[in-house]
């Protein structure tokens, strides 16, 4: 090839203009963004899909030593609970633990001190903690308020 020709050639190519090179990286860079955001999305959903999302919604005294409680599930997956206490206290529970709570519904619970001389006093309050299976606590104050 003659060097002429080929210098001729090369003057009179002409390359991308600057805006039109910034246009297409930021196109580039929004694209991969898009993608990456969706790919987050996607395994922050994976990781938090099944996630326990459960509440006491309504503590009801039976007597001195008993209290009934509404737990709640509010989440896309079964609930397991493990363990109740009050106070710390050792419990025993009406269903016995450990129970489930089926997603979107709720349960009544029957919680009775297991100590023989453990009972609620007036006016005092209490708080009452469920341990799930994934180890979640779910706790709940409230004050008693006897006969």
């Amino acid at each position: 090839m003659n060097f002429r020709k080929f210098r001729k050639f090369k003057k009179n190519a002409k390359a991308l203009s600057p805006v039109i090179a910034t246009i297409i990286l930021i196109a580039v860079t929004v694209a991969v963004s898009v993608v990456v955001a969706a790919w987050m999305g996607a395994l922050t959903i994976g990781f938090m899909g099944n996630a326990e999302q459960a509440s006491i919604t309504n503590a009801v005294y039976v007597n001195s030593t008993a209290v009934n409680i509404t737990v709640q599930n509010t989440g896309s997956a079964k609930v397991t609970i493990n363990s109740v206490t009050i106070d710390g206290n050792a419990t025993t529970t009406n269903p016995a633990t450990p129970f489930n709570v089926a997603k979107g519904t709720s349960a009544t619970v029957t919680i009775a001190f297991s100590g023989a001389n453990d009972q609620f006093t007036n006016s005092a309050q209490y708080t009452i903690k469920l341990q799930t299976a994934k180890g979640n606590t779910i706790a709940y104050t409230y004050t008693y308020s006897g006969p």
